[in-house]
């Protein structure tokens, strides 16, 4: 028995296992992310979902996570059970083109946020909040900002649209979002059914944040894909981008000084960095190719109000960039710290960080830069910087997880990672209630959640969005005295696990 020390200075039993000469799942480019020194227990919360992939609380409301589900239904966890029925019902909204029946599908309802003055009855914005969901084009309806056209002899054609739209809850129940009352405030066309962002977040300054990705396909070429250097790095499309605007109706806030956007929506920020002829106005910051999932660090709870986000990479590397405004994160010239070639992006380039000048690299410190390679995920999930207080050694730690450890039918092993965003260095967590402290039953990290108390919930499932395998799990602090053994967590614990995830 060897004993190891926790960040609060109390000891566990460990078990330890001699190390097995077995082979990894995937080569490494980089060094391989390895277990670190906090534990914490996943506490079920609601279970038989489908496919739970975000969850965010109303301002001030400390007893409900309103739970998304990809299939398009939004749920209620209140003080710990999931409620019955679903507060919003978009099933059929967001069905066509949805496949329900593919787990690789990465269309449905994706992000929502609530106004920061949903609870003030003084405010326009209150009673209102926002989805991010994959939605037909109607006959005769054009989206706000149209698929880019690579071949004007071939134009892409618009297969779908990815929308924001304003909701606001029944007046008399607040369980219940009206679904009389949609508004579309901003729409993307989109040409292929992958990379479409995600995130929906109401920063520090008021304004509402949206992350696009880069259209689809894969090196950021093709139909729906600009030239030259693709979606990515252009300025005349909203595709690989953050977007940053006021969503309220502009006649709601005639005394802004935000001048109206051409839709008569919204309002775009005057502060907003790109202004030029053709450029997108509503751009926050380019480069990126599918950032799925960000966050800010909670100012409310003590945080910096950082915009924390992870972008997905493409054969060979994933990343957490910190976002400022006007920054370019690189894709498809990097991806990572490493050159990327969009004529063979299966080829690793060379690793460059601080090169060509101008781009913004994954965030680093003294121990390292926030990326992974591909033998240690497929897919990176971000999450939250974790600002609550039933973990106190997670505190300032930005956590995260990946998709899957495998991607050959089906997706499976999902796994879940914390960073520390001043040092520079991942780590995984342990997770002694399960066994070689891997998630059961081949389960893929899809999400997470935050609530007002600023503590989180990893969302997982190991069904399509039309299954049950859904899971909501809430993190919690392993008591003490620890009442379970940590087996093999010390010496050969890597090999084990990846030993285990091949067979």
């Amino acid at each position: 028995m060897r004993l190891l020390p926790n960040c609060l200075g109390k000891t566990f039993p460990i078990l330890v296992v001699l190390s097995l000469n077995v082979p990894s799942v995937a080569d490494h480019i980089l060094p391989p992310i390895t277990m670190g020194d906090i534990a914490i227990r996943l506490q079920p919360i609601a279970t038989g979902l489908a496919a739970p992939l975000y969850g965010t609380s109303p301002p001030g409301d400390t007893s409900r996570l309103f739970v998304l589900e990809q299939n398009g239904l939004v749920r209620i966890v209140e003080n710990g059970s999931l409620l019955p029925g679903a507060a919003l019902d978009l099933q059929s909204t967001v069905s066509p083109p949805f496949n329900p029946a593919s787990a690789n599908d990465e269309r449905g309802l994706l992000g929502m946020a609530f106004h920061p003055d949903y609870s003030d009855s003084a405010s326009p914005g209150f009673g209102k909040l926002y989805t991010y969901t994959s939605q037909p084009i109607p006959d005769g309806t054009t989206p706000t900002y149209v698929t880019p056209n690579a071949d004007p002899l071939n134009p892409a054609a618009q297969n779908f649209k990815m929308v924001v739209s304003e909701w606001t809850v029944t007046p008399g129940d607040a369980n219940v979002i009206d679904p009389s009352s949609e508004r579309e405030v901003i729409s993307l066309g989109q040409n292929a059914g992958n990379h479409n962002g995600g995130t929906l977040a109401f920063g520090p300054d008021g304004y509402l944040y949206l992350s696009t990705g880069d259209g689809g396909n894969r090196d950021d070429v093709g139909a729906g894909h600009l030239e030259p250097g693709g979606n990515a790095q252009s300025l005349t499309t909203p595709l690989g981008k953050v977007l940053r605007f006021d969503p309220l109706i502009p006649s709601s806030t005639a005394g802004s000084g935000d001048p109206v956007s051409t839709n008569g929506q919204y309002r775009i920020p005057t502060t907003n960095p790109f202004k030029g002829p053709g450029e997108v106005p509503e751009i926050y910051a380019y480069g990126l190719r599918n950032p799925y999932r960000f966050s800010f660090d909670r100012t409310d709870l003590g945080g910096t109000g950082d915009l924390i986000l992870a972008d997905v990479g493409q054969n060979n590397i994933e990343e957490i960039n910190r976002i400022v405004l006007g920054g370019n994160y690189g894709w498809a010239m990097k991806e990572g710290t490493f050159i990327f070639d969009r004529t063979n992006g299966t080829v690793v380039g060379a690793n460059s960080p601080g090169i060509p000048a101008g781009l913004i690299d994954p965030i680093s410190g003294p121990l390292g830069t926030l990326q992974y390679d591909h033998g240690d995920g497929i897919s990176i999930t971000g999450g939250f910087v974790y600002r609550g207080t039933a973990i106190p050694e997670l505190v300032g730690k930005y956590i995260f997880g990946d998709l899957a450890l495998r991607n050959a039918p089906p997706r499976v092993d999902g796994r879940l990672f914390y960073a520390d965003l001043q040092m520079g260095e991942i780590k995984e967590f342990m997770l002694p209630q399960f066994a070689a402290g891997i998630l059961p039953d081949g389960l893929t990290v899809h999400g997470f959640g935050e609530d007002a108390d600023g503590e989180i919930y990893a969302m997982v499932t190991n069904t399509p969005a039309n299954g049950t395998g859904g899971i909501v799990y809430k993190f919690v602090a392993i008591p003490e005295p620890a009442s379970l053994v940590l087996v093999g967590m010390v010496i050969g614990i890597m090999p084990l696990r990846r030993f285990l995830r091949s067979v």
